[in-house]
């Protein structure tokens, strides 16, 4: 009778090790984080930003890559209103650039409600030819999941609102 109540004990512990010692990124999740379109797109996030591997996450709505993460990802954030801010269109999605957190580059989506934010770390990951993780290869990488939430509105160059 030893033997089983021994091999049950130590079960959870072998778990443990075979899983590996990577904890799950601690995040705190948007206001938004359990609208539908949050759920598409966490569904559809790639296994690799920036060359950087995924990582499990412990709140709704959010993805990180990179050990330790280099970029976070938090769907279901307030969609920005019009601004003068820096927009950024890649892969026909617009990015509004918030260059308070830098060194780090937090962009955050324009037009698409529920809006999504990204961090990257700008020093990025070290075995990543030491220059780090690319913003805009990260975006780039991202553009597939996040543009599943429509767009409404789009960014327009100070040309245009004449």
């Amino acid at each position: 009778m030893r033997k089983p109540i021994r091999a049950a004990l130590l079960a959870p512990l072998l778990l443990l090790a075979l899983s590996g010692c990577s904890a799950a990124v601690a995040l705190q999740p948007a206001d938004d984080a359990t609208d539908p379109d949050c759920a598409r797109v966490v569904v559809a996030l790639p296994d690799t930003v920036g060359g950087l591997d995924a990582r499990e996450t412990d709140a709704q709505g959010t993805g990180a890559w990179g050990d330790p993460a280099y970029v976070l990802l938090r769907c279901g954030v307030p969609s920005p209103p019009p601004t003068s801010a820096e927009c950024v269109r890649l892969d026909g999605i617009d990015w509004i650039r918030n260059s308070d957190k830098d060194p780090n580059f937090v962009f955050t989506t324009y037009g698409r409600t529920p809006a999504v934010e990204v961090i990257i770390d700008s020093d990025g990951d070290p075995d990543v030819d030491n220059d780090g993780v690319s913003g805009f290869e990260a975006l780039s990488d991202l553009s597939s999941a996040v543009g599943l939430i429509p767009q409404t509105n789009k960014c327009i160059s100070p040309e245009d609102a004449g």
